[in-house]
């Protein structure tokens, strides 16, 4: 199923270098990717699609892997970088940094977007009574530490004048104009949070049957849950200074992982990065295309994919955190 989703996300990813406000050919496309000349064509596959392309699965790769690890965690279906504050903590600081501290190099971005998406998500635990709360809990306190720090950021880019407009579209989160250097500074993080969420994979198993569980199993969860709670908000804190909040990616797609039920922790991982890539992949080819030559945000294109899968789970009763179970 992995290599399925990957192939079909390459697929994707190909085929969408042929569409924009320039459209190729398949001669083109070809000639362009294996000899490139230095004319259009090549410019248009290797300096503007292709970067972009890879950033939008990578990005969606880092997001369902911080959605995943937040929701087994908690143990809360409702658990995402949206819905616990993660992705607004990570803004709000963003958008500080740019407005008032605009000396400060945006190589520093992500580890801004860190301190403030952990500071949101501990509110947002707190707020939740830790993993123990109910899911209303945590959708609650999450929904109330994502407005406050959402009124904070609007009245931060009211002050900002004039920078307000190079934030909009960074805001509805989006992929537009992405380079390689962009993509580079964003990998790390992503790479972070993925190895790290498939090392600890016998400690996710654990953590799905409970804590009361995993502690007489011998884990030592004050060390864990905190170091979890990092691998989930380090690629977020990639992510997020590149593309900005792209929204529903870390809430559906790990869902979908578990119903295809790969079997093991590890495997689940591994697929819910694969389906979240070819999910923003998707997005974003839809972002460029349906109203070309102008362009969408891609997060509305995510919000317009996950929000059916939001409704169906909050509707839903029974959600189960084991790979390949339900009920």
């Amino acid at each position: 199923m992995i290599i399925a989703v990957v192939a079909t996300a390459a697929f994707m990813i190909i085929g969408g270098l042929l569409v924009g406000a320039r459209p190729l050919t398949p001669q083109g496309l070809v000639s362009a990717l294996f000899w490139p000349d230095g004319k259009i064509d090549s410019i248009i596959v290797w300096m503007l699609r292709l970067p972009r392309s890879l950033a939008a699965f990578l990005g969606g790769a880092g997001l369902s892997i911080s959605g995943y690890l937040l929701q087994t965690l908690t143990r809360n279906p409702l658990a995402g970088p949206g819905l616990t504050g993660v992705t607004s903590g990570a803004v709000a600081a963003i958008v500080f940094c740019f407005t008032f501290v605009p000396w400060l190099s945006s190589l520093y971005y992500p580890l801004v977007g860190m301190t403030g998406g952990l500071g949101a998500a501990l509110v947002t635990f707190w707020i939740a009574r830790g993993s123990t709360g109910r899911p209303l809990h945590l959708a609650l306190g999450g929904i109330s530490v994502s407005l406050f720090l959402g009124a904070v950021t609007i009245y931060i880019l009211l002050l900002s004048g004039a920078q307000v407009q190079s934030m909009l579209f960074w805001l509805s989160g989006g992929f537009q104009g992405r380079t390689w250097i962009q993509l580079a500074y964003m990998a790390p993080w992503v790479a972070v949070g993925l190895i790290g969420a498939l090392l600890a994979h016998r400690v996710l198993d654990l953590l799905t049957l409970s804590e009361d569980a995993a502690a007489g199993m011998g884990l030592q969860l004050k060390l864990w849950k905190p170091l979890l709670l990092l691998l989930a908000v380090l690629p977020v804190a990639g992510v997020v200074p590149v593309a900005g909040p792209v929204a529903f990616v870390g809430l559906a797609t790990p869902h979908i992982a578990r119903l295809l039920k790969p079997g093991g922790q590890g495997w689940t991982v591994a697929l819910a990065a694969a389906l979240g890539g070819l999910m923003v992949t998707v997005a974003d080819l839809l972002a460029r295309s349906i109203a070309a030559p102008r362009e969408l945000p891609v997060g509305i294109i995510t919000a317009l994919i996950g929000g059916p899968v939001f409704i169906y789970l909050v509707q839903a009763r029974n959600v189960t955190f084991r790979s390949g179970g339900k009920g």
